[in-house]
């Protein structure tokens, strides 16, 4: 039987691949179109994935740094000046790939003991903690709420949204090889327990 913290690896992955297609996907516009204002919780694709992204910068390195028993980084609002970093979806891809393999890092050497260890999360209030088990849940859970989002904005383009809504079934391998290839990944690295 997998593991709590196996399982959080395949999520990582699953994450990193979810991203690649979605961003395979917003890179085929223009940038005007990727920029372009839109109905959504934030105005544009852009901004939508901006926000994922710095997001991921603030929570994956408060993970790296709980995981090696760091102090907090009380100037994590840094990661989010600018709002949007990234003005195009080919810029965006690279450093969404290099957060994505850091958060894989991290989930990869995490074992069940560790997951209620506690994760200093630094707030303008002060530190508060909560478990690797609830950021790790709340983090993926954010990624998935606004790449939603972005994907229905995307089907107002000429761009057909791609499909995000299925996890690693064994019988689908092959409909996900292309991607792995791209991505380096591969199904024996994700599911070894």
């Amino acid at each position: 039987m997998a593991s709590l913290a196996h399982h959080f690896r395949t999520m990582a992955f699953n994450n990193a691949w979810a991203n690649h297609r979605l961003l395979a996907a917003c890179a085929q516009p223009s940038d005007a179109e990727f920029g372009a204002p839109r109905a959504s919780f934030f105005p544009s694709i852009r901004h939508t994935l901006n926000h994922n992204i710095t997001v991921d910068w603030y929570y994956v390195d408060m993970l790296e740094r709980s995981a090696r028993a760091q102090p907090p980084n009380m100037d994590s609002d840094r990661f989010f000046e600018p709002e949007q970093p990234f003005a195009t979806c080919a810029e965006l891809t690279l450093a969404q790939r290099a957060v994505d393999q850091r958060l894989i890092d991290l989930c990869a050497s995490l074992t069940d003991a560790q997951l209620d260890d506690p994760v200093q999360v630094p707030r303008r209030s002060g530190v508060l903690i909560e478990s690797f088990t609830r950021i790790l849940a709340h983090l993926f859970q954010h990624q998935i709420h606004h790449r939603g989002q972005a994907h229905a904005m995307l089907a107002g383009t000429q761009v057909a949204p791609p499909q995000l809504d299925e996890f690693f079934c064994a019988n689908e391998a092959h409909l996900r090889e292309k991607d792995f290839a791209a991505l380096g990944f591969d199904e024996a690295r994700i599911w070894a327990t």
